[in-house]
């Protein structure tokens, strides 16, 4: 079980399984929701677990087969700090979801907000896309979305994967993004 912090800070668990074919794909993963559905379901690490997808997409952990569990298999304990960045995780009273607060210096929040900004729904800024801006974050060119727009083609030249010609239309289609609809922004 690994845990996966999003844009919001909220934090999933994620069973990591023996690849299984379902419903035509290979699955690997799949979401354990939060820490009631783990409690629920009994869910353990090295559990033979049953899988369906739910609306026929989204892998999910629906069921254990307890007669194949070991007789030493310990319950999960669900973590008490944020994987990436270690803060104490908070859960609200009357809420499912544990969250990470460190808003401002958590990396996977910090890229999961710019990555929602630079979407097609939003400022739709193409040639940007979830590794390069991981790339951007690793090397100190965008710490928020504010940051891209000061970005210059000579500080992005020198990264990994990136020649003349993707610079200049990474530079360019963040250019393009200031005529955005200002609705579009606020997506």
């Amino acid at each position: 079980i690994t845990y996966q912090v999003g844009r919001t800070g909220a934090i999933t668990p994620v069973a990591n399984l023996k690849p299984v074919q379902l419903a035509g794909t290979i699955v690997k993963r799949a979401s354990l929701h939060n820490a009631d559905q783990i409690e629920k379901l009994d869910v353990r690490v090295h559990d033979n677990v049953f899988v369906e997808k739910g609306g026929e997409i989204i892998p999910k952990i629906v069921g254990v087969d307890f007669s194949k569990r070991n007789i030493d298999s310990q319950p999960t304990q669900y973590i008490t700090n944020c994987p990436e960045c270690a803060t104490d995780l908070v859960r609200k009273p009357g809420e499912v979801q544990h969250y990470c607060p460190n808003f401002y210096e958590c990396p996977p929040q910090i890229i999961g907000r710019i990555e929602h900004f630079i979407s097609r729904k939003a400022m739709d800024i193409d040639g940007l896309g979830g590794e390069t801006i991981a790339l951007l974050y690793k090397n100190g060119l965008a710490t928020n979305y504010a940051d891209l727009y000061e970005i210059k083609k000579e500080q992005i030249l020198p990264l990994d994967r990136m020649a003349e010609k993707s610079a200049d239309n990474l530079i360019n289609s963040i250019n393009q993004s200031k005529e955005i609809a200002f609705e579009r922004v606020l997506f």
